[in-house]
């Protein structure tokens, strides 16, 4: 059943007292559900200041932790889309509670670890899966309560700037923890935050019901999953093997491709598949898909070589560190909070266009201002521009995914977008990583950063292929035949 829309953004379009009976204002349950994307991108960048009290803590290197922190951003990529599927076929609510409690267990035994092994567990397992579980009902919550243009943009502007913050503010608020306290009661204050999303996840109701009918397809899931995992992990490999690496790249390859043909084969025969190949046929999709990857991947290969460097090079403690991440967690505040206005005044292919300019002006002035000098305000134009460009396009890239498809394949969509975007986080640490180890002569650091700021040359290109005005999801191209209208609840 499609939620109607009232002009203010409420998802509901009969009056405020039998708002009041069937479903929470819309913005009262936008608090719970910005909050986990938060806290889900904060358990994504605030480690990498962490590295060195957590590799002389547990007795590991530098490598170990990086480790850590491309799996748990792996494990989110490979199993969001079949987390996606789930949301529909056990309910939206459900799954999200779900993935919060797996995700707060996860936080809990991090904090314990005695070593590596243990961390990777929490963090890297645990967490990982209860960010798969609980993301997609997020995004599809937000599009099914939030149909008009403008509201939609300003409900997915304060999800996204929530996850922007997070991303950018996680080595703030780790290194004042850290420093203050330990790197272990960075966990435990996540586990406190998902136990007060939990707390105001109860006034949440499904706009939807759950659809106990739908098909989870297993063997595509799998192969999906073990494509990105093995890819990835070939992208890791590059420093230490580079025979190895290609040959993980192209076995990742391999499985990705047998997904597709598995995928194709079940439509054939009229089965449902995890994802329907109609879902690559929305060109303005499709566009919008890649742009996201590359944010995130500019985001948080970005973060993890500005921390390594601060604090390898320059030796900065976390909380040095941390201070000087402020300057993008400013730039993405400001950005996020003028999400609405912007949406109302620019086409979405503006914004993410001019995003990607300003973030790459962001990262050549990084590169400028910062190298050879020993002042750590050299850091901050350039990581302000950073924020601000990034904070710019991440949600008209969300919004433009999100809107290309009806409300009966925003479970499929949503696991997809959030697994394209936690791929280019994964991959955009492991890309970092590995030209850091490699160590070229010219300078490793100033190589990532060149290499992260071509490849949104790359982004600023894609975007400037969106359509100005996006075709409404009825005229796009529909993956698949609309379901019947389901009875009211």
């Amino acid at each position: 059943m499609t939620v109607p829309s009232t002009p203010d953004g409420s998802g509901d379009g009969v009056g405020v007292g039998a708002r009041s009976e069937r479903r929470p204002w819309p913005r009262r349950i936008l608090a719970p559900l910005a909050l986990a994307q938060f806290i889900c991108s904060f358990a994504g960048s605030n480690m990498n200041v962490m590295i060195k009290d957590i590799s002389k803590d547990l007795d590991t290197s530098v490598q170990g932790v990086q480790t850590a922190i491309t799996l748990f951003l792996l494990v989110m990529a490979a199993l969001m889309i079949p987390g996606g599927i789930l949301t529909e076929r056990y309910g939206r609510k459900r799954c999200l509670v779900i993935g919060l409690s797996v995700y707060g267990v996860g936080a809990l035994l991090s904090a314990f670890a005695p070593g590596l092994g243990v961390l990777i567990l929490g963090n890297s397992i645990l967490e990982g899966i209860g960010t798969a579980l609980l993301i997609p009902p997020v995004y599809i919550l937000t599009t099914l309560l939030f149909t008009e243009v403008t509201d939609r943009a300003r409900a997915f502007g304060a999800i996204m700037g929530m996850g922007g913050i997070g991303a950018a503010a996680g080595p703030l608020i780790g290194g004042l923890i850290t420093s203050a306290i330990s790197w272990r009661a960075a966990f435990v204050f996540q586990a406190l935050v998902v136990a007060l999303i939990i707390f105001l996840a109860r006034h949440i109701r499904d706009p939807l019901p759950a659809d106990p009918d739908c098909v989870f397809d297993t063997g595509g899931a799998v192969l999906s999953a073990t494509g990105l995992v093995v890819l990835v992990t070939g992208i890791l490999a590059t420093d230490d093997n580079g025979w190895l690496a290609l040959g993980l790249i192209l076995a990742g390859a391999a499985f990705l491709a047998a997904f597709f043909r598995w995928v194709r084969a079940k439509e054939r025969t009229g089965a449902q598949p995890l994802l329907p190949t109609g879902l690559f046929r929305n060109r303005t999709s499709n566009l919008g898909l890649v742009t996201q990857h590359i944010q995130w991947l500019m985001l948080m290969g970005v973060s993890f070589v500005v921390a390594t460097y601060l604090q390898v090079v320059r030796g900065y403690e976390a909380l040095g560190t941390g201070v000087i991440f402020s300057a993008s967690t400013l730039g993405l505040l400001v950005s996020s909070l003028g999400a609405e206005r912007f949406a109302r005044r620019r086409e979405q292919r503006s914004l993410i266009m001019a995003g990607f300019a300003v973030t790459v002006v962001g990262i050549g002035l990084l590169i400028a201002m910062a190298h050879g000098s020993p002042s750590a305000w050299t850091f901050v134009p350039g990581l302000l521009l950073i924020g601000l460009g990034l904070g710019l396009m991440l949600t008209p890239s969300v919004n433009v995914v999100q809107s290309s498809f009806d409300d009966d394949l925003q479970g499929e969509i949503s696991g997809l977008s959030r697994s394209v975007s936690n791929l280019g986080s994964s991959v955009g640490t492991a890309l970092a990583g590995t030209i850091l180890v490699a160590d070229p002569a010219v300078g490793p650091y100033a190589v990532a950063l060149v290499v992260l700021a071509v490849i949104g040359l790359g982004g600023f290109a894609a975007a400037t292929r969106l359509p100005k005005t996006p075709a409404p999801a009825h005229a796009s191209g529909d993956a698949r035949p609309q379901k019947p209208p389901q009875p009211p609840s």
